[in-house]
């Protein structure tokens, strides 16, 4: 189970951390990752990090701006985001695969958490 937290309604500029418990599992052999879904649009690659947090990948529209990390003794990943932008604004989900895939598309990943919003307002 991946239970997401941490959105809410911030200013553009602002910084805000998403974290996404999981639970249900052993997650050291999984790769995590976050997706977002804004109004109308299609869900869309953020980052991904392998549960070791040795390897991360970003979208290029977060690369330099959001931070991916896990807490293994916390079985938690996190997402930092800085100078947010309005068109960061969306329904942020957590996702989680133990194949041997770390990429960026939905279909790479096999169990998914409710979402959390994030709405950023100029």
């Amino acid at each position: 189970q991946l239970v997401e937290s941490g959105g809410g309604l911030v200013q553009a500029g602002d910084s805000q951390r998403l974290s996404c418990a999981a639970s249900g599992g052993t997650f050291s052999n999984y790769n995590m990752g976050w997706f977002r879904q804004a109004p109308g649009k299609e869900g869309e690659f953020v980052a991904t990090i392998t549960w070791s947090g040795v390897r991360t990948r970003y979208a290029d529209s977060v690369k330099g701006r959001f931070t991916i990390s896990s807490d293994n003794a916390k079985n938690t990943v996190y997402l930092q985001m800085n100078k947010l932008k309005a068109e960061d604004t969306a329904v942020y989900h957590c996702a989680a695969t133990d194949r041997a895939i770390f990429g960026p598309f939905l279909g790479d990943y096999d169990f998914w958490g409710q979402g959390t919003l994030v709405t950023v307002s100029s």
